[in-house]
């Protein structure tokens, strides 16, 4: 009666739902796009019970379309924007403020202080990561500080934190586990890479009850069952790892050295560092790729916050495009932007600049500007953003990489990949399942679940797409990255 993984591809924009056959093709897939809440500028919210909803709807939709039933479910996986932060009651679960995005820039105050008082060391070597309103500490702290009462409700253990995955773990078992796993555990800047614990110390330093956290699990775990009021059937949740994690596992990068980049509404490049921590200086961050057969793997991780996001902007504040499909049609429009660049720091600048007071930029315009240079200048920011990461890995690790392994939405865009080869002057590999991010939950529930037996057994679903291969030379990619710098240079420190 088994026939298919279920996995929860809970996103920035979107909360999806794909059923995946044990063999890694897609049975069926649905979307549903959510809004996105600005109060200030450099503010972004989410409302948690709008995307428990949507969650849920997609469920239901995709395997209605199907003709499916829940019984033919094997097992359930989990993935989710990191970062993300819900704060809610533990009786009614009922959230007390809006989630508060990765994106989110609210607390770079707080940071810059704690920085200035001389904590970036110490977070860094228990956690990994930089002193960056991106992760989760600043926002549980910002929430606890200005939402009325909520301060004494969590020192007395009313309150439950979570990631977006504890979130949906919590509402699909009926509120009977409250439980995250290591992938998304080490991006909350409280958790120690090194010991596996929710960090005392830095509890103490943002002033963080323990008892809002949840349990830390493997990624490859039975975490718990939904409940029948939710599906109508007790499906195990057998896989749980942040989105970038989850897409290093399903691009099978399980080597020390691979890595793989995703373009999603951020741009996220990991490279597997195998079951030792680095901890580098110079913009990488350290995160824990999976908890995995009691190891856990490490990965370094290069972040850039607006990829796909700048498409949806072109579409939804420039009204310049109708469809995100629509960029590549456009910008195929012109040989070449123009000398245009764009410079899409909305919310900041991450790897390797780490500058939340960036802004965006739009520079190079003449009067033989079209439209149609502006979104094929959108489109190459992506890849010139991507060239930075990957020239920072590769000075911090001194691994010279040669091919690049790529998925997300905007991975099917043919021009962005081209150009993405001439810029970095390797071959870019996109494989026939893009949708890499709910694949590798899935592997991973199905591991926990004993559909799959080994990563071998994984590792035999993956098929190329398509190789793309550079036709440009040094001196061509040298002059437009020198350029790139320079409107970089000019986007820094805008709103400081």
């Amino acid at each position: 009666m088994k026939k298919y993984i279920m996995a929860l591809d809970q996103g920035t924009t979107s909360s999806r739902c794909i059923l995946f056959r044990k063999d890694g093709s897609i049975a069926s897939m649905v979307q549903r796009e959510f809004p996105q809440i600005f109060p200030k500028e450099g503010w972004v919210e989410h409302d948690p019970m709008t995307i428990w909803s949507t969650e849920i709807a997609a469920c239901t939709e995709a395997l209605l379309k199907i003709g499916g039933s829940w019984d033919e479910i094997y097992c359930l996986g989990i993935t989710n924007q990191r970062e993300t932060t819900v704060v809610w009651d533990r009786k009614t679960g009922i959230p007390v403020y809006n989630a508060i995005v990765w994106q989110c820039r609210r607390t770079a105050d707080y940071c810059k202080s704690l920085s200035e008082e001389g904590y970036a060391d110490l977070i860094k070597n228990k956690t990994g990561l930089l002193i960056d309103p991106y992760f989760s500490a600043t926002k549980i702290a910002w929430i606890l500080d200005n939402v009325e009462g909520a301060r004494e409700r969590a020192e007395r253990g009313e309150l439950c934190f979570g990631t977006i995955d504890s979130w949906l773990i919590w509402n699909l078992t009926g509120g009977k586990v409250h439980a995250t796993d290591y992938s998304n555990a080490s991006r909350t800047m409280i958790f120690n890479i090194k010991t596996l614990e929710w960090d005392k110390e830095l509890l103490d330093l943002f002033k963080i009850p323990e008892s809002m956290l949840p349990e830390v699990k493997p990624s490859s775990h039975i975490f718990g069952y939904t409940a029948k009021s939710v599906f109508g059937a007790e499906i195990p949740i057998g896989g749980v790892a942040g989105d970038q994690q989850a897409a290093l596992f399903g691009q099978c990068r399980f080597e020390v050295g691979e890595l793989k980049n995703t373009y999603g509404t951020g741009a996220f490049m990991l490279m597997n560092t195998g079951e030792v921590p680095h901890i580098t200086d110079g913009g990488l961050i350290t995160t824990i790729a999976w908890g995995l057969d009691g190891k856990i793997t490490y990965a370094l991780e290069g972040s850039v916050f607006v990829c796909g996001a700048a498409i949806q902007w072109l579409r939804d504040g420039m009204k310049l495009i109708e469809s995100a499909q629509d960029s590549e049609y456009y910008a195929n429009k012109v040989p070449d932007s123009g000398g245009v660049l764009v410079v899409p720091a909305f919310s900041g600048l991450g790897a390797p600049w780490w500058d939340p007071y960036a802004r965006g930029v739009i520079i190079g315009i003449t009067r033989a500007t079209t439209k149609y240079h502006i979104i094929r200048a959108t489109l190459e920011s992506m890849a010139y953003q991507t060239a930075d990461v990957i020239s920072l890995m590769e000075k911090v690790t001194g691994i010279k990489i040669s091919e690049l392994a790529v998925d997300g939405g905007a991975a099917q865009n043919n021009l962005l990949l081209s150009f993405q080869s001439d810029i970095l002057g390797i071959p870019v590999e996109r494989p026939e399942c893009v949708e890499t991010t709910a694949l590798g939950a899935a592997y991973l529930a199905g591991l926990a679940s004993g559909v799959y037996s080994s990563l071998e057994d994984i590792r035999r679903n993956r098929k190329t797409d398509r190789l793309f291969t550079p036709e440009r030379d040094a001196a061509w990619r040298e002059e437009k990255i020198s350029k790139w710098k320079k409107a970089v240079a000019r986007s820094l420190q805008w709103s400081e």
